[in-house]
C-alpha cells in the first residue's frame, strides 16, 4: 500500500495569487487531488471551473470563517454567532457539492478563557452541521490547531476533539489530524495515531516548527511517521498544508527521497 497526496492551494503554489491558477500548477506538479481553504473572493463557477479544466479531485475544503482580517476563523464555538454559523456551513456545502468534495473543515473560532457556555454551542452547532452533511454525502471533520500558531483557538486539544466526536457518534463527524499540530499540542505522534486513527477522517502534515516540507530541518522523522500511517492502514489522502521553503515544484523531492510518488 502506498499513501495518496493533496496538495493545499492555500499554502502551496503562491507563486500565483489567484486560486484558480494554482488548479492548473498543482496538475502539471502532477497532483491528482488537492484541498483548500475557502476560496474568498471566488464565486462558485470560478473555482468548479477551474477544478474541472484541471481535471483534478478536490479532497477537502474549509467552511467559510468570516472575516479573516478581523481574526475570525469560523463561528462554531462562538455564542451569539449561531446564525453566521448556520449561514457560512449552508454556503460552504453550496460549494463542497459544486466541486465534488466530500470534506468539510468546520472552525471553531477563536474564545477569551472559554467557559461551557462555548462548549454548548460548539456541540449544538456541529449537531446542525452534521445533520447537513449527512443528507449531502459529506464528512466534517474539526481539527485540533496548536496555541502557539493559533492563540485563543477554541477547538486546541486532541482530547476535547476526540470527546465530541466520540458523544456526537456520527459517521459524518471525525477528526481532522494535522501531524504539525499534534506534534505541539502533545506529541506522543505515534500513540496518538494508533489511537485516533478509527475517528480520523483526513491527515495533513508540515515539518515543525518553520511549517516546511517533511524533509526539513525540524522535530519530526516524517519517513517513519509516514510509514506508521502505512502500516496502522490509514487509506485516506494525506494533506500537504506546509509553505514551501522554496518554490513548491522544486520542494517535491521530499516524496522520491522517502519512496513516494504522486
Amino acid at each position: 500500500m502506498s499513501l495518496k497526496f493533496a496538495t493545499n492551494l492555500s499554502f502551496m503554489f503562491m507563486e500565483t495569487p489567484s486560486i484558480k491558477e494554482r488548479y492548473k500548477l498543482a496538475k502539471e506538479a502532477g497532483f491528482k487531488a488537492v484541498e483548500s481553504g475557502f476560496p474568498f473572493g471566488f464565486s462558485i463557477n470560478d473555482v468548479s471551473e477551474a477544478k474541472k479544466n484541471a481535471g483534478i479531485e478536490q479532497i477537502l475544503i474549509n467552511v467559510y470563517t468570516g472575516d479573516v482580517s478581523k481574526g475570525e476563523l469560523g463561528f462554531a464555538a462562538v455564542p451569539g454567532e449561531e446564525e453566521n454559523f448556520k449561514k457560512s456551513i449552508d454556503t460552504t456545502i453550496n460549494y463542497a457539492k459544486a466541486l465534488d468534495c466530500k470534506i468539510i473543515h468546520v472552525m471553531s473560532g477563536k474564545v477569551n478563557d472559554p467557559t461551557h457556555v462555548n462548549d454548548d454551542v460548539y456541540e449544538k452547532n456541529l449537531l446542525y452541521a452534521v445533520e447537513k452533511f449527512q443528507k449531502e454525502g459529506i464528512t466534517g471533520v474539526i481539527e485540533p490547531i496548536n496555541s502557539i500558531t493559533v492563540p485563543n483557538y477554541y477547538m486546541n486539544s486532541f482530547e476535547k476533539g476526540l470527546k465530541i466526536v466520540k458523544k456526537i457518534n456520527n459517521p459524518s463527524l471525525k477528526l481532522l489530524l494535522d501531524v504539525f499540530h499534534l506534534q505541539q499540542i502533545c506529541g506522543n505522534i505515534t500513540k496518538n495515531i494508533k489511537e485516533l486513527l478509527p475517528y480520523i477522517g483526513h491527515v495533513q502534515i508540515a515539518q515543525v516548527p518553520d511549517r516546511h516540507e517533511p524533509d526539513t530541518p525540524g522535530e519530526i522523522d516524517y519517513k517513519y511517521i509516514l510509514s506508521v500511517l502505512e502500516k496502522e492502514g490509514y487509506n485516506g489522502y494525506v494533506g500537504l498544508e506546509y509553505r514551501p521553503k522554496s518554490s513548491s515544484v522544486k520542494g517535491l523531492s521530499w516524496m522520491q527521497k522517502y519512496g513516494y510518488k504522486l
